[in-house]
């Protein structure tokens, strides 16, 4: 990853939440956001996680999508 989106992925705000609802829910919106700007961060709600991680959350999510995930840190991940 370049520095230039590592050091953005850190400036932007999360744009999605992900709840008890999963990830599903959220997959039309994040390709939405994703056609529009080149970074989306998403935040992963305790209710969304269950008995998996964020990491493993984000990387599904990510191959659902056909986007680049950035980074995970704590309960956000950052998608190109």
């Amino acid at each position: 990853m370049s520095d230039d989106l590592h050091e953005r992925a850190h400036e932007i705000d999360a744009t999605i939440r992900v709840g008890k609802r999963g990830i599903d829910s959220v997959t039309d919106e994040l390709r939405d956001q994703l056609s529009e700007r080149t970074l989306v961060k998403v935040k992963f709600l305790r209710s969304s996680r269950g008995g998996t991680t964020t990491d493993e959350l984000a990387t599904e999510l990510a191959l659902k999508v056909d986007a680049e995930l950035i980074e995970t840190r704590g309960h956000t991940a950052v998608y190109h």
